[in-house]
């Protein structure tokens, strides 16, 4: 059996700080391909649809431009959304806009949904599968949220927080998996990994 370091490579189809990080922790060689791919999707879809669809289309605009050895690689894509009142929260245009979306955060319970789809790059196998985490704000003064949107960090995070950085400070509670709000439910990605023959823990 094939240990850590001679198993099939990763390619994450992502340039998310957070995703790379989280892909990191599981001890796999993996690279990193940008996707550069569309995310518009139709405004009635629902959050498992956006998140898969998304999923699949950054993995498959990697698949298509590989050559060589990268064949051997299993492509990973992943998605990530906040949700309240049935409305997909993205990333905020401005600080008066993140303002806006922790205004309606703060005190409730909203959910993040993150697609994950595996390609192999050698016989163009896919899958992809969801998880939701439910997610409790705290109720916050404006002060408070205006303070928190000043750190600059929500500029470029679905919903304008971070579980992962300071934005933690402003969470109550969280029912699921946490690494799923940070966007890369680990548990489920090394479950689908298994199902190409790649694993986390290597077996003997």
């Amino acid at each position: 059996m094939l240990n850590n370091k001679e198993q099939r490579p990763i390619i994450l189809a992502s340039t998310s700080p957070r995703r790379k990080e989280l892909i990191a922790s599981l001890h796999l060689a993996f690279e990193v391909i940008p996707s550069h791919a569309d995310e518009h999707t139709p405004p009635d879809w629902t959050p498992e649809q956006t998140v898969q669809e998304l999923a699949m289309r950054k993995a498959l605009a990697v698949y298509r431009g590989l050559e060589g050895n990268q064949q051997e690689s299993i492509i990973v894509g992943s998605d990530t959304i906040v949700v309240l009142d049935n409305e997909i929260l993205g990333k905020p245009v401005d600080a008066a806009d993140a303002e806006r979306m922790l205004s309606r955060l703060q005190g409730r319970e909203h959910r993040v949904f993150t697609g994950v789809a595996c390609i192999d790059a050698g016989t163009g196998h896919a899958v992809v599968q969801y998880r939701q985490t439910d997610v409790t704000m705290k109720e916050l003064s404006e002060a408070t949220i205006r303070a928190y949107v000043q750190t600059g960090e929500p500029s470029d995070k679905a919903g304008s927080y971070a579980i992962q950085g300071i934005g933690a400070s402003l969470i109550d509670r969280i029912e699921g998996c946490y690494f799923n709000v940070v966007g890369l439910p680990l548990s489920l990605l090394s479950d689908m990994l298994e199902g190409f023959g790649v694993y986390v823990l290597s077996r003997q």
